[in-house]
């Protein structure tokens, strides 16, 4: 019993993920599942119609129908401490603790000829700015709808008052 309340519990929490990361292993990571399983896990996740229609649930909570807005909430909100931790590191850690890391908001890592490294993360500003675009667009869109919805309704409304 303890098991399924588990799975189920990660579950859940994957399809939160999976809304706003839109990537089936590290949403698994994230929930909770083993690094060996996470994307197994995923996609035995995804293909639950249970699951899509949470994810689905969970986009439309967030105003976001697809990839692109959530790659750029990422950019904008997301954390840069595991790209903190590689600099900083001592020795470059091992290719199974690298594969862990959130490094998405990272646009390029190059090692200069002395040894150091060098960082680039994608400008969060210009990530917020893409975002203001985006909502603005879609709240524009929504508004003309609404407009389109009512001027229709109430020419259909005004057409059967004078048919009688």
């Amino acid at each position: 019993m303890q098991d399924d309340n588990e799975k189920t519990s990660k579950r859940n929490a994957f399809c939160c993920y999976y809304a706003v990361l839109g990537n089936a292993a590290e949403a698994a990571l994230k929930a909770g599942f083993n690094s060996k399983s996470a994307l197994s896990e995923g996609l035995k996740a995804l293909d639950s119609v249970n699951c899509r229609r949470k994810i689905s649930r969970y986009r439309d909570a967030l105003s976001d129908s697809g990839n692109v807005m959530a790659g750029l909430k990422r950019l904008a909100f997301g954390s840069c401490t595991d790209a903190v931790r590689l600099v900083f590191a001592e020795e470059l850690p091992p290719p199974d603790v690298i594969s862990e890391l959130d490094l998405f908001n990272v646009s390029e890592i190059k090692r200069d000829k002395n040894g150091g490294v060098e960082v680039k993360l994608f400008d969060r500003l210009k990530a917020l700015e893409k975002l203001y675009e985006l909502e603005t667009a879609f709240s524009d869109r929504s508004k003309a709808d609404e407009l389109m919805s009512a001027l229709t309704s109430s020419a259909e409304e005004g057409d059967i008052v004078e048919d009688q």
